[in-house]
């Protein structure tokens, strides 16, 4: 299961945080610090995939993330989820945000939020992966916006 995705720039400043788990905001920010402190110290030809820390769940957590740009797209998992699967997946994410916001950078996903949420919630719901396909997700998000 799906747990956390969190997206953040260079600095660590986060962009989105969309938590499928039920924790206060406390228990919530020492997770996203503790996963970007994981993340910035790794080169960028290293492995994409880390088992979490003792705050983050020990060895039935896994971090797998890309960085893009300034951005890292990260998904906090469970040892149920597949890596590659979940790397897919995040590339499915960044390019529903590319085709829907044209060339998407950092501050669409600031000003946007509401759209990036809806984009992520066309692909997860409640930690449970509901479309693979970007062109699903574009559609959808197109639709939507003929309704406004």
């Amino acid at each position: 299961m799906i747990q956390a995705v969190y997206i953040f720039n260079n600095q660590g400043k986060p962009r989105l945080i969309s938590d499928y788990r039920n924790l206060d905001v406390q228990k919530s920010q020492e997770f996203l610090k503790e996963t970007y402190n994981l993340i910035k110290t790794r080169k960028d030809n290293q492995c994409n995939f880390i088992e979490g820390s003792k705050l983050l769940g020990g060895s039935n957590t896994k971090i797998i993330y890309r960085h893009y740009a300034t951005l890292y797209f990260v998904f906090v998992v469970d040892s149920s989820e597949s890596e590659l699967g979940i790397l897919d997946l995040i590339q499915v994410l960044v390019e529903s945000l590319d085709k829907c916001f044209e060339n998407v950078c950092e501050l669409d996903i600031v000003f946007k939020c509401d759209q990036v949420h809806y984009i992520l919630n066309e692909i997860i719901s409640g930690g449970m992966v509901l479309e693979t396909k970007y062109g699903e997700v574009v559609h959808a998000f197109n639709e939507q916006s003929k309704i406004k």
